[in-house]
């Protein structure tokens, strides 16, 4: 689920001297928020994009970007009418913004949403959380000491469709089999993203949170252990790292889920968008023939893409055939990219006026990247890894 965008190398931002660690911003029920987003590049554009369009909510008060040509070109798409800046900690004391979009690579993350937080702000973050499950519960722990709103571009969650296929799959009995994947055939300019995405973590880290998290919410049930394996297809990246990986995870209800993703030149375009659920009364599955296609697993659209479920009913009549057809169930709201980040600024925007209860969505922020840091550790340490 993450298209391309441009490096952030500086992790290290100052603590911030702020007056507006209140228990809350009550002025932010009626008045815009002035929010400052933070990357440029294909997420960064999406977010920044329903700002702009909610312009009755939000207020963008700045455009934070270390390459100038990505931050320029975002906002000549607004008509040039929002600051520019090259270090975020100067932009955070120059705006002092009531809420940050961060949309940079994951090394920037803890350090960053810790940073906006301790200046007084909430927080939209793309996904992952951290680099590591201890950053992860640092920045939650921040979070909830600062009373401060914390979003994680999870953006299956506002999917209508992927919602609908989550419900489904409840309907299957226990245990399920959940096999999911997202390979991508990567070149030019999404291949050096990719390779500078792979200087923090595997595709089966970055990549893997959002399926592992749909997994979860699939089954209810808690993660046991997790197996890996890896592969290091190219020199072409850092030492020490893989672009190809898999994990296996088991559910203490008997659940189980495979997750695969590769990134690169060399990665097959074949099978490579699969997503599919087993469960003793059937399956379900998303039948989306246009966006696994080949030639579409580099298309950021495709990802996200449903076109049509199909429901498959196991039971068997006395002749030993099946009592009912399967069933295509037709997806009508089918959001692209930007209108799914507009529908997770939605919901960033009733957290903040809502004050929305926000530790289970926290949570599985944790969850689903324990998981997958557990998968990348089972593979490099050859061995099933107990959660």
């Amino acid at each position: 689920m993450r298209g391309p965008k441009k490096r952030n190398h500086a992790v290290t931002v100052p603590r911030l001297n702020s007056t507006r660690n209140l228990p809350f911003l009550p002025h932010l029920m009626a008045s815009k928020i002035r929010i400052l987003v933070v990357g440029c590049g294909h997420m960064g554009t999406s977010h920044a994009r329903a700002y702009h369009t909610m312009a009755d909510d939000f207020q963008i008060v700045g455009l934070v970007s270390r390459t100038p040509d990505s931050r320029r070109k975002l906002n000549a798409e607004f008509g040039g009418r929002y600051a520019e800046f090259s270090d975020y900690a100067e932009a955070l004391r120059t705006t002092r913004p009531d809420a940050v979009c961060i949309s940079t690579y994951p090394d920037t993350h803890a350090a960053y949403t810790i940073a906006a937080f301790e200046a007084g702000a909430h927080v939209f973050l793309e996904k992952p959380v951290a680099e590591t499950v201890a950053e992860c519960e640092r920045v939650v722990a921040t979070a909830k000491r600062l009373n401060r709103k914390l979003v994680i571009g999870y953006i299956l969650h506002v999917h209508p469709s992927w919602k609908k296929f989550v419900e489904l799959t409840r309907t299957l009995g226990k245990p399920l089999v959940m096999r999911m994947n997202l390979n991508q055939q990567s070149s030019g300019p999404n291949w050096e993203t990719h390779k500078n995405l792979l200087r923090s973590m595997s595709p089966i880290v970055d990549c893997g949170v959002h399926y592992v998290d749909v997994m979860c919410r699939m089954t209810g049930a808690r993660p046991l252990r997790v197996s890996g394996i890896g592969a290091r297809l190219t020199n072409d990246i850092v030492p020490n790292q893989v672009n190809y990986g898999q994990l296996q995870v088991t559910f203490d209800d008997g659940s189980v889920g495979w997750y695969e993703a590769g990134w690169g030149p060399m990665m097959s375009e074949t099978a490579f968008f699969v997503k599919d659920v087993i469960g003793p009364k059937g399956c379900v599955s998303i039948v989306a023939k246009s966006a696994a296609s080949a030639g579409k697993s580099a298309d950021v659209d495709s990802h996200s893409k449903t076109e049509s479920l199909l429901l498959h009913h196991s039971t068997l009549g006395p002749d030993g055939k099946f009592t009912r057809p399967d069933e295509i169930v037709d997806v009508t709201d089918e959001p692209n990219h930007d209108e799914l980040c507009r529908r997770e600024q939605d919901v960033f925007l009733r957290a903040i006026r809502e004050n929305t209860d926000l530790t289970e969505h926290w949570q599985s922020a944790i969850d689903s990247l324990r998981i997958v840091i557990a998968a990348d550790r089972s593979f490099r340490e050859g061995r099933t890894v107990d959660l």
